[in-house]
């Protein structure tokens, strides 16, 4: 079926045909970034602001490549070099760049929900980068491309998801792709940051580490994150890391073939030991790389491109 969406706010509204479409376009533009002249025109003469208004280092970067690598022109944008350091609003700020002439509109909000504000309000196509604890969209695609290259179809695998849920747009992102792709998902950590009713979007809830680990065949662990929570969740870093940071012996109850996971920044030593995130079973930097490929694809395909048509961007 075509491409039709001209927005991507979230995971929750595609469909599994729709995931396999971005899938099936990002494999065919890695095989492109692994020549040596790694750029097509499929955008030239467009132009993408990338409006992150919350920090970031890995999903920034990759936005700003993969639109290079497709020719289109970049302008970035952060908190503070907009105007909304001056009191104006993400509404006046977006409009004002549409006025611009900028074709794309790549936001990073932390309010859950501004992209889809924004994709009501403007003429011009709207990628979510992350707004606030809803979704990653781009992440969640990325992390399921990752697994999809790794184990190959996904239906009954068991995926454990480790830390910081309730704060966490990764996780529900990847929540809604892989209940589509019909994985096992199973989260895990302190019963304060997997609360019960997470088991309404169809997965596990546990809160007993070995038992969530035992035979999975992905983990994912998740930062913990200070900057959304209100109040302490649990005593201290050093409590969380006792409980339930991944160390050697506790990567022994994981399926011999599992792979690790994690979208990054890695709390080396709370979440995760540095031996783990560095190993042979890791595919972290795997998941850095993706990205750029899955970016151009989610790029792409909201200018109007198709999934069959990339053998000939170039």
């Amino acid at each position: 079926m075509p491409w039709t969406r001209r927005h991507l706010l979230t995971l929750e509204e595609l469909s599994l045909a729709e995931i396999d479409q971005i899938h099936a376009t990002a494999t065919a533009f890695k095989k492109i970034l692994q020549r040596n002249v790694k750029k097509v025109p499929a955008l030239r003469g467009k132009t993408i602001v990338n409006l992150f208004l919350e920090p970031s280092t890995r999903t920034r970067m990759a936005f700003d490549m993969a639109a290079k690598r497709l020719s289109a022109d970049v302008i970035s944008l952060d908190g503070a070099s907009s105007s909304t350091t001056k009191g104006e609003t993400l509404r006046d700020t977006a409009q004002n760049i549409q006025a611009l002439n900028a074709d794309m509109i790549v936001l990073r909000h932390a309010a859950s929900g501004s992209p889809l504000y924004l994709s009501r309000i403007l003429d011009i196509p709207v990628i979510n980068a992350g707004d606030g604890a809803h979704e990653h969209p781009t992440q969640g695609l990325l992390d399921t491309f990752t697994m999809r290259e790794r184990l190959g179809n996904m239906k009954g695998r068991k995926v454990v998801i480790l830390g910081d849920i309730l704060f966490s747009r990764v996780a529900r992102s990847n929540i809604h792709a892989l209940a589509k792709m019909g994985a096992a998902v199973t989260l895990c950590g302190p019963s304060t940051l997997v609360p019960d009713w997470f088991t309404a979007m169809g997965v596990k809830v546990s809160h007993d580490l070995k038992s969530a680990l035992e035979d999975a065949e992905v983990v994912m662990l998740l930062r913990i994150q200070h900057e959304r929570q209100s109040n302490g969740h649990f005593p201290s870093l050093g409590e969380y890391t006792s409980m339930f940071g991944l160390n050697k012996t506790r990567a022994s109850w994981l399926n011999p073939k599992a792979i690790i996971m994690h979208p990054g920044p890695i709390n080396r030593g709370v979440e995760i030991d540095s031996e783990l995130a560095d190993g042979e079973r890791s595919v972290i930097l795997e998941q850095v790389t993706n990205g750029i490929a899955v970016r151009m694809a989610v790029l792409y395909l909201c200018f109007g491109g198709q999934p069959e048509s990339v053998v000939t961007v170039d």
